[in-house]
């Protein structure tokens, strides 16, 4: 660690019950307090492991609601990240408790923090869910300009500590394990980034439907067009070009990167391939759903 990095003191991990924290982010007596919160039917909350959909999420939550009208969004004045913000973050669960429905939030946290009260199928969840050498090519270069993040040294020692779950997030195989594991206890629909490249159309629909959300062709039609990389990425409020530079040095990076699949293959050697694959298999043998590795498996 760089003691002359400024971003060293503001990037401690802390770890609660399991799972790193990020200091001045999030408080773990805060977070403890999410899982006593009262649950609404109409209640949406949106599980991943960082760097796994989640803006992508949000921008298809809000046009879902104000079916396909993008201006109507916009004309809020606010971002998509404050429409539907991290439950977790220092704050925003007392706002939660107050604010009208439907209650839309986000949250990278594990399954044993989150409201008991999903458990007896109030509220709703959906989990997306990303191929994990693609997550963690994201992470990394997310690492570089989130100022709340340590810089990482090199590409090599973050792979390491990805695997070890000593970043923010903890690991990505207990997150998608922990929450998988119960979704029949809950009103879960289980999504994947991979589907959603694929076929937004279809996911989009899937969505609506699991949210019941009534709309026409053309609402639907205008879901995807507004929710594609390539529009989003020209969105100031849907891609976190509004987040405050304290937060992100936007010079360093752009939190919409490349949104394709199989960016892992530029990056891994074919050691760190052979060792991610023996670890991936070891720990996720009894997991029943497949992943999609690279863009030609559609092909």
């Amino acid at each position: 660690m760089d003691l002359n990095d400024p971003k060293t003191q503001s990037s401690k991990l802390v770890p609660h019950k399991g799972f790193n924290l990020i200091s001045g982010t999030h408080d773990p007596d805060d977070v403890d307090q999410i899982y006593h919160l009262e649950i609404r039917d109409s209640d949406v909350f949106v599980v991943t492991y960082p760097k796994s959909g989640t803006i992508w999420m949000q921008q298809i939550l809000l046009l879902l609601e104000s079916k396909g009208d993008v201006t109507a969004i916009s004309e809020t004045g606010y971002s998509n990240g404050d429409l539907i913000p991290w439950i977790e973050v220092i704050g925003n669960r007392l706002e939660f408790i107050c604010a009208p429905s439907p209650r839309l939030r986000v949250t990278h946290l594990q399954y044993h923090f989150l409201p008991a009260a999903l458990s007896h199928k109030k509220g709703k969840v959906i989990y997306v869910a990303r191929n994990p050498k693609d997550v963690l090519v994201s992470f990394f270069y997310f690492h570089k300009y989130a100022n709340m993040l340590e810089t990482p040294k090199n590409f090599d020692e973050f792979f390491e500590k990805f695997l070890r779950g000593e970043v923010f997030g903890s690991s990505w195989f207990e997150h998608i394990k922990s929450w998988y594991s119960h979704k029949d206890e809950m009103n879960m629909l289980f999504i994947t980034f991979e589907e959603m490249i694929q076929d937004l159309l279809s996911a989009v629909k899937r969505i609506a439907l699991f949210l019941d959300k009534q709309l026409t062709d053309d609402q639907l039609a205008n879901v995807v067009k507004h929710s594609t990389f390539s529009n989003m990425k020209t969105i100031p409020r849907a891609n976190y070009e509004q987040v405050p530079g304290d937060l992100l040095s936007h010079h360093l990076g752009r939190f919409m990167r490349k949104g394709t699949i199989g960016d892992w293959k530029n990056h891994f050697t074919v050691a760190q391939n052979e060792r991610f694959d023996e670890v991936f298999h070891r720990t996720m043998k009894d997991f029943p759903f497949p992943f999609v590795w690279d863009i030609k498996d559609f092909q």
